[in-house]
């Protein structure tokens, strides 16, 4: 008996070990942005993602081409919803609609994780009226395919709606965040959906270079900080679980659905500090040593970008967060999985 439940306890603890690494390697993603004249075919880019053990993959609103060339690639997806299309997703049968036309048909053949509805929109912006109301929507019209277990709803914000983000613990929302992020943090909540969260330690590096080493940014500090910290990629994403904790959301999930860094264009925008940024973002995310809030387990992390994108408007680096290059080179040597 004691044999049997030894073997059989070993094998639960293989299966285990297997599940977990599982977890493990599919915790990196990259997002798919298609702002450049001459990037790859969307099956091309399908073939690179599986070719390189990429298991995930950010769209920026239905690319149905994309969606196509997705079908029985068993690769995870976050889809936007296009800014454009906010406003008319507070119409219920509009959000019934959408889910009808870009989510339902493909919803045996694709991955669908997650549904941004609104990436980086800020509480003075326009569209911040729609979001709460798009969400409810799309949730709703989820629910009706009965699509509402394998599919979450949920927004991306960026690191400008907290403040007093140092030491972490003291993360909140800013004042002028808070009336607009509260009842979505309740929304997420009450549907288990996690928070979708942009964060760039780059920007916070470039913007702030008397108090942010390069080496804290990139991973390659010695030891901890006074606040306990080795990173800013920890830091930035303590701060946004200490304003949650603040508002009550304690046991709210954060994926990161951006995070990279330019090769150019920018203080500190090389080559070589992208792919030092990169390469250490996805072995810690991977490491299952989480983050001091949040210790132990991967970070579901999503590499910005796939490409260098030369149409984007904005700053120079906005055009240079590219992982390969158009002719699907590698920038960087990087293992994924």
């Amino acid at each position: 008996m004691f044999v049997k439940s030894s073997i059989a306890m070993s094998a639960i603890l293989l299966l285990v070990g297997i599940l977990s690494s599982l977890t493990v390697a599919q915790s990196i993603g990259v997002c798919y942005g298609v702002i450049g004249g001459n990037l790859p075919s969307r099956q091309e880019v399908v073939d690179l993602y599986k070719t390189n053990g990429i298991g995930k993959m950010r769209i920026y609103y239905p690319d149905e081409e994309a969606l196509q060339a997705l079908k029985g690639s068993n690769i995870e997806l976050i889809m936007d919803v296009a800014k454009e299309t906010l406003q008319s997703l507070t119409d219920p049968k509009a959000a019934t609609d959408w889910v009808n036309k870009y989510v339902t048909p493909y919803s045996q053949d694709v991955k669908f994780k997650y549904i941004a509805v609104g990436n980086e929109i800020h509480p003075n912006d326009n569209e911040a009226q729609y979001i709460l109301s798009a969400m409810t929507n799309i949730q709703n019209a989820i629910s009706s395919a009965n699509l509402q277990g394998q599919i979450k709803v949920s927004t991306a914000i960026d690191s400008t709606l907290i403040t007093n983000s140092y030491p972490p613990n003291n993360g909140v929302f800013t004042d002028n965040a808070s009336p607009y992020i509260k009842p979505i943090i309740s929304f997420l909540v009450n549907n288990g959906a996690p928070l979708l969260a942009n964060v760039y330690p780059y920007f916070a590096y470039a913007n702030d270079q008397q108090s942010i080493t390069l080496a804290y940014a990139l991973f390659t500090q010695q030891g901890n900080n006074d606040a306990g910290y080795q990173n800013l990629f920890d830091a930035m994403l303590d701060s946004i679980y200490a304003a949650l904790e603040k508002v009550g959301a304690s046991n709210l999930q954060i994926i990161v659905s951006e995070s990279g860094w330019p090769s150019e264009g920018g203080d500190g925008a090389t080559t070589e500090n992208a792919a030092t940024y990169y390469a250490n973002l996805i072995s810690h995310a991977k490491g299952g040593s989480g983050t001091p809030k949040r210790p132990g387990g991967p970070i579901e992390t999503f590499l910005f970008a796939m490409f260098d994108e030369n149409q984007k408007q904005g700053a120079e680096t906005e055009r240079h967060f590219g992982l390969f290059n158009p002719d699907k080179s590698p920038k960087y040597q990087l293992s994924f999985n």
